[in-house]
């Protein structure tokens, strides 16, 4: 109980720091704009920010297909490199792919059709309302916004027993690399969906920048799932130290996610109870969750993990799992352990064992 009381408080502590993070862009932005005199909103001279056409064009592809392609390019390399070691199974590719396809051909476009349908009904004097907003405030503002509310997304379904299982399939896999990067349960990928923030922005106004920062974002995370670690040369080649402590602080590495997503914490590299950061890993070092060893886990996933059903992980609890004792299955237990064997009967003495002891 005293363990529950006190992720409990640390948990209300971390949400009062956030509410001045999400309104610290803004604040900022207004003292610049105080200081300057400068005054967007009102039907000021100065042209909003756009970036060099060739460079919007580059982030416009990437958002609808260029980072599919990414995606595709790098889980190709990391299967011929053999680098998920024999473990993605006929279960455990259904379960990806499902994963992977599901929420950009149904959710997505479901969602933004709906959204800009009903958006104008809502709210209908707020269309282009922050069209004001200077796009790297903007680009600020969003981030801070975005990144942050997954974090805490993120962290309460470590932390809140009753939400584990809704992210529990993110952890199920026993690998690192593309084919995971993806790996939800629907619903909770239905509950945060970044399609919702940038239909909403682009309602508003803010489409332009809430664009970049998903596609800065998704490299970020991209890069973070890989198997490939591409931060170790940051280790190992001397002058880049400095470097790579500034970069493991602010966003999401290998290390730093590998070892969120590792099947222990004994090893010391592990900290499947930290390090919740999406694309930034400075919310981890701001509330003290996040821990840097610029080392590698050698194993991933959960170690009760029982292979449950690839439609119980993407539907649980619509559809549950048939395995004894898991997490996934009806009457399951909210956060399993590894399911103890069966008490062994013992075998019966011989015949002639007992008659000796009889005589």
């Amino acid at each position: 109980m005293k363990l529950e009381a006190d992720v409990s408080q640390r948990i209300w502590r971390d949400a009062a720091i956030s509410i001045s993070l999400y309104l610290a862009p803004i604040v900022l932005m207004f003292a610049a704009f105080y200081f300057t005199g400068y005054k967007p909103w009102a039907g000021s001279n100065a042209l909003p920010f756009k970036v060099p056409q060739f460079i919007e064009g580059v982030f416009t592809h990437l958002s609808s297909w260029g980072l599919s392609v990414i995606v595709l390019v790098i889980g190709v390399i990391e299967l011929i490199a053999g680098l998920y070691e024999n473990k993605w199974t006929k279960n455990e590719r259904f379960l990806d792919i499902a994963c992977y396809i599901l929420p950009k051909i149904v959710i997505a476009p479901v969602v933004a059709y709906y959204s800009l349908e009903l958006l104008p009904k809502i709210l209908p004097g707020a269309k282009g309302v922050f069209s004001w907003v200077p796009f790297w405030w903007a680009f600020a503002i969003i981030a801070v916004a975005d990144d942050l509310t997954q974090y805490w997304y993120h962290r309460l379904h470590h932390q809140l027993p009753w939400l584990w299982r809704f992210h529990r399939t993110h952890h199920s896999a026993p690998y690192m690399g593309m084919a995971m990067a993806g790996r939800q349960n629907i619903i909770y990928t239905i509950f945060f969906s970044q399609t919702y923030l940038t239909v909403a922005l682009t309602y508003v106004g803010m489409g332009y920048a809430a664009l970049f920062v998903k596609v800065v974002k998704s490299l970020i995370v991209t890069g973070a799932h890989s198997s490939i670690p591409w931060d170790k040369p940051f280790y190992q080649i001397k002058w880049l130290n400095p470097v790579a402590w500034v970069l493991e602080r602010f966003i999401s590495t290998p290390a730093t996610h590998y070892a969120h997503h590792a099947d222990t914490t004994d090893d010391g590299v592990g900290h499947y109870k930290g390090n919740f950061g999406n694309m930034f890993f400075l919310w981890d070092i701001i509330f003290g969750t996040g821990i840097i060893t610029r080392k590698y886990p050698s194993t991933f996933g959960i170690k009760h993990y029982q292979e449950e059903e690839w439609y119980a992980q993407l539907l649980w609890p619509i559809l549950k799992s048939k395995k004894e004792g898991s997490e996934l299955s009806a009457g399951g237990p909210m956060v399993g352990d590894i399911v103890p064997e069966k008490t062994k009967e013992p075998e019966p003495l011989p015949l002639e064992f007992e008659t000796r002891i009889a005589g």
